[in-house]
């Protein structure tokens, strides 16, 4: 609430500098903040008696939107990359997917690996658990296991976040 729409009889006042005023009458606060053309803030309202600043409303306003502004540029969203294997996967396919597990954990992302099991494959599940362990353990020095391997239904999904 700014000026005139705080209904409080009397309040805490602290003038444009920070310094502390006193308690003051509302009008005698409305009008010290008229002589120095500036606008009369409430920032705690749900103290007794609320306290008031004197203070250029629309450059605080303005400020607070820049701050907010730098705040969400400066912020990372962590997406979940997901990186298929199959139980019967060549050597250089594999190499080529570690890569990508390993672009994505450096770029700050976590990595879903998953095995994808086809018709009787899935009777095999140990090939799978072999696949996601040894991904688990060439990716070890820049990652964490958020989720351990464990079959659901015919995938065998693993979690790896990077470690800060």
């Amino acid at each position: 609430m700014i000026n005139d729409e705080i209904r409080a009889k009397e309040v805490r006042l602290v003038g444009p500098d920070g310094e502390q005023i006193g308690i003051k009458p509302i009008r005698e606060a409305q009008q010290m903040a008229v002589d120095l053309n500036l606008d009369l803030v409430n920032i705690a309202p749900t103290a007794k008696p609320p306290v008031c600043r004197i203070m250029d409303y629309g450059k605080f306003r303005y400020e607070q939107q820049k701050k907010d502004k730098e705040a969400r540029k400066n912020q990372k969203i962590v997406d979940i990359k997901e990186v298929w294997f199959r139980s019967n996967i060549e050597e250089h396919d594999y190499q080529t997917k570690l890569r990508n597990v390993i672009k994505f954990l450096n770029e700050g992302d976590k990595v879903k690996c998953s095995v994808r099991f086809r018709g009787r494959e899935i009777a095999h599940a140990d090939i799978g658990q072999k696949i996601l362990e040894r991904v688990k353990t060439e990716v070890a020095e820049m990652s964490s296991i958020e989720r351990q391997p464990k079959l659901e239904g015919r995938s065998m999904i693993m979690i790896l976040a990077p470690k800060n």
